[in-house]
């Protein structure tokens, strides 16, 4: 018996239409219905993907830098790295511009498949999908953050700026539907539309140059957290150090920073916390060269910095297919990173000095950086000059000046001149450093050169620093290695106890063991005992013997650990019998020296078969797995990840030290996602790699591709509210919209929860709506209305349900920045987070605002209530 139903479907611009259309049962609308929805689905994993690649070839594109030199006279020139695109500006263009490719394209794709008419599918998904990012994305950011904490907005000033357009742009778009020439959208309307787009992005960057209230000659830069001295706000020393160019007039060389200037303040403390980190590396690895002590402290800043939008929202969409985490692969890429930039910046530097300069005399230290015990007495610092005429003579000045040691009491200041002979190339200065009975804190100081005299100029390093290591402490114990690997057919082994950062005085360190999953007397012999350090002695072992057996035992573990050190003899063991009232200043000094155990006083030991070498493979190739990088050098390193199943990671954070967190295996769901969505991989594997061209050919292949897949999201999306009786402004609101946003969803909650401000999750979301109207529409539009134009007629809009909504939107937007600015109060703190109870209600509050808007939106548009 024939079907009752039919549908009535346009033909699609891509896709194919599902025939035959008439004579369909109704079980034929639920499986076409189904199929469809499913497809959907599919689809928007697709557009995610494409949208990495798009996302990997913006932040290429971004994050390109330049070198400004600066020539002063008489001194070093000095290299200042900028970013060449303004934060602002990157977020509101390429940066909305990739998350947004998806609803802007399809806005334009259906006013071409629909013969340059309007449609309601793509004006929709753009109302729909800023709704459900100003509501929901902002309502679960205010969600997790963890009790008791809060975010607030940094660059408040270009929040307001962007939220403003935001909200202009759909009033806007209800002026041009309903007000200004209802019904009709005329070309200048369309114009004007678009012309708002430049005009957000200027607004925006003059309200973070503040450009309107200093000049616009004076140019502030920052170091970011990352370590990248970028441009930012003149009066912003938050993330390092200021540095203030002033151009060139004239022929004048640029001036140079007074010594008593802020800046330059602030320039020598950034410079002491930097020797306060390696200080502090020192003391935990004190077996690491300082080269490697240097690449850990740039690690440790590289690992705390802030994240860009591209990578939360690449992030998200490679841990929802099962690609993985990026935080370690982003930490390890920073310190090979950094090696390179240090070579690029010694490059540019030679490169940037003239040829009379290349040419000219030049003194400088050679080292520039020396360490010495306390106890050295005196030691040679030397001066280099190369180049030029060096038969010539020539004077430099040179003085010490305080760090955190003192002259006087940690060293002898010193003061004078050198005079080189002609051909003389190097000459010395020498220091005293004082020694004492007392410790003290590891101290520094500089010695500096000046008034270098013609034809002679200084170069770098001008400035040497001197790091005093004190002698006078016990002594800190511990193990070298918290981690020992042995095989059963060891036999014995002699675990090293080290002694650092003192070796004065007679030491008893004891020492047991502990059984964990290896017993003793079956694995290994159970040892106690005492290692006793003589003065100046900085190394004892422990012997321990394993026991081989024929049982094939893979992994089994025992622990060492050292109990508290005990000093024989000397001021502080005196010190310690007495009361603390009664003790002199020189006793209280000695207390501070006692040995005292270090950072690894307890060593796992673990025993393992000899026959090992597939399971250190195994562990190599998982923690590769879990190495994803955004950009891409290869063709065969895209289709390496395409194949390649990761794990999410330990966490979402980075340890704080650079280290990343650690990888895991491969969940089941992580499996799934992967084979679910191999096509897509592959076929995205395709696309060049960022690393051709500056990212920018990938930039045209990815937005094509986009182009392409939202295409056939369009014709399915059509399809589906056709077969199922729903209207494509709702389909628009419900589905595609929803469908497009929930990568942003993912990312936003990630960079909520990471940042230490809320603009990468909050402050963007305001642009990005701006943006996709004048965009969206405005491109989509003005081609429609310059068609039309140019045969006669009028490009007709029905004001109907998109007036209606953007009305609706518009109005509870506002709520959403009033809520947003009281928050902000000290009882909350800030946007984002705050008390559990204002939280709970703000995140209620905002997701009703969604639900509101969905339900009144479809019953406008089924005429269940009256719109406009």
């Amino acid at each position: 018996m024939p079907g009752n139903y039919s549908v009535r479907c346009e033909p699609g611009l891509v896709f194919p239409i599902w025939s035959p259309q008439e004579n369909l049962e109704l079980t034929d609308l639920i499986i076409r219905g189904l199929v469809y929805f499913f497809l959907l689905l599919y689809l928007f994993i697709g557009v995610s993907i494409i949208s990495d690649r798009f996302m990997a070839a913006i932040e290429v594109i971004t994050s390109k830098e330049k070198e400004l030199v600066v020539r002063r006279h008489g001194r070093e020139p000095q290299i200042v790295v900028v970013r060449v695109w303004n934060e602002t500006v990157a977020n509101l263009t390429l940066m909305a511009l990739g998350s947004s490719a998806p609803e802007i394209l399809l806005s334009i794709i259906e006013i071409w498949a629909k013969n340059f008419q309007a449609g309601e599918l793509g004006p929709g998904t753009i109302v729909g999908s800023a709704a459900y990012n100003l509501f929901v994305i902002i309502a679960l950011c205010v969600f997790v953050i963890p009790d008791g904490e809060t975010r607030k907005i940094k660059h408040l000033r270009v929040f307001f700026v962007t939220a403003t357009w935001s909200i202009f742009a759909y009033v806007w778009l209800y002026v041009i539907l309903a007000v200004s020439s209802p019904g009709v959208l005329e070309v200048w309307e369309g114009i004007l539309t678009f012309s708002f787009f430049p005009a957000t992005v200027l607004t925006a960057y003059v309200a973070d140059r503040r450009l309107l209230i200093y000049k616009y000659l004076h140019k502030g830069y920052r170091m970011n957290k990352r370590g990248v001295i970028v441009q930012g706000e003149a009066g912003d020393s938050e993330g390092g150090v200021e540095l203030e160019i002033k151009t060139q007039i004239d022929g004048v060389s640029c001036d140079h920073l007074d010594g008593d200037s802020p800046e330059a303040r602030e320039f020598e403390q950034t410079r002491k916390d930097y020797i306060q980190t390696l200080r502090e590396l020192r003391k935990r690895h004190p077996t690491l060269s300082l080269e490697q002590l240097e690449v850990m402290a740039h690690e440790e800043v590289l690992g705390k910095g802030p994240k860009s939008r591209a990578f939360y929202r690449v992030q998200a969409t490679r841990k929802m297919v099962g690609a993985g985490n990026l935080s370690r692969k982003i930490s390890e890429r920073a310190q090979s990173d950094l090696s390179e930039v240090k070579a690029e910046l010694q490059r540019a530097e030679a490169e940037s000095v003239d040829i009379e300069t290349v040419n000219a005399m030049r003194v400088f230290f050679e080292p520039g950086h020396y360490t010495v015990m306390e106890n050295v007495g005196t030691f040679d610092v030397g001066v280099t000059r190369v180049g030029g005429d060096l038969s010539k003579a020539c004077n430099v000045d040179y003085c010490t000046e305080d760090g955190s040691a003192e002259a006087g009491s940690d060293y002898i200041s010193a003061r004078g001149t050198l005079t080189f002979a002609p051909g003389e190339t190097r000459k010395t200065i020498q220091l005293s450093v004082i020694d004492d009975e007392l410790f003290e804190e590891d101290e520094h100081f500089y010695i500096r050169l000046s008034n270098c005299t013609q034809p002679a100029m200084l170069v770098s390093p001008s400035l040497a620093t001197v790091m005093i290591l004190d002698d006078d402490h016990s002594g800190i114990f511990g193990f070298p290695e918290r981690d020992v690997e042995l095989v059963e057919s060891v036999g014995q082994y002699s675990l090293r106890v080290v002694r650092y950062s003192g070796a004065r005085g007679r030491v008893v360190v004891p020492y047991h063991t502990e059984e964990g999953t290896a017993k003793p007397g079956k694995q290994y012999l159970n040892v106690e005992g005492t290692l006793t350090f003589e003065d100046n002695q900085t190394e004892k072992a422990i012997i321990l013997t394993i026991i081989e057996e024929d049982s094939y035992e893979k992994d089994a573990l025992f622990y060492v650990e050292l109990g508290e050190p005990q000093l024989q003899g000397g001021m502080a063991a005196i010190a310690e019998q007495k009361q603390p009232e009664e003790r002199t200043e020189e006793e209280k000094m000695a207390l501070l020296g006692r040995p005292r155990l270090g950072e690894v006083s307890r060593a796992q030991v673990r025993i393992k078969e000899s026959k090992e070498f597939k399971n250190t493979v195994d562990k190599l190739v998982q923690r590769a797995n879990a190495s994803i990088l955004l950009g891409t050098s290869s063709w065969k390193e895209q289709f390496t990840e395409a194949l390649t199943v990761s794990g999410d990671g330990a966490g979402d954070e980075q340890d704080g030290e650079g280290g990343g967190s650690q990888p895991t295996s491969p969940s089941t769901m992580d499996y799934f996602m992967h084979w679910l969505t191999m096509f897509w991989k592959l076929l995205f594997a395709f696309v060049p790699p960022t690393d051709i061209a500056g990212g920018y050919l990938c930039f045209v292949i990815s937005i094509v591709g986009i182009g392409v897949v939202t295409a056939i999201i369009g014709d399915v999306a059509s399809y589906f509210g056709c077969t199922l009786g729903i209207k494509d402004s709702v389909t628009a609101v419900v589905f595609v919209a929803l469908g497009t946003s929930i990568p942003d969803t993912f990312a936003s909650k990630v960079a909520a929860c990471q940042d230490k401000y809320a603009d990468a999750s909050v402050g963007n979301v305001t642009g990005s709506n701006a943006v996709n109207v004048f965009l969206g529409i405005g491109i989509a539009w003005s081609i429609a209305a310059i068609y039309h134009a140019c045969h006669g007629r009028n490009f007709e809009v029905s004001p109907g349900n998109l007036a209606f909504s953007v009305t609706l939107f518009c109005t509870e937007a506002c709520f959403v920045i009033i809520v947003l600015m009281l928050r902000r109060a000290k009882s909350i703190g800030g946007e984002l987070g705050g008390p559990l109870v204002p939280k709970y209600l703000t995140s209620a509050f905002l997701f009703s605002l969604w639900i509101f808007y969905l339900v009144m939106s479809t019953l406008e548009a089924y005429g269940v209530i009256a719109g406009f």
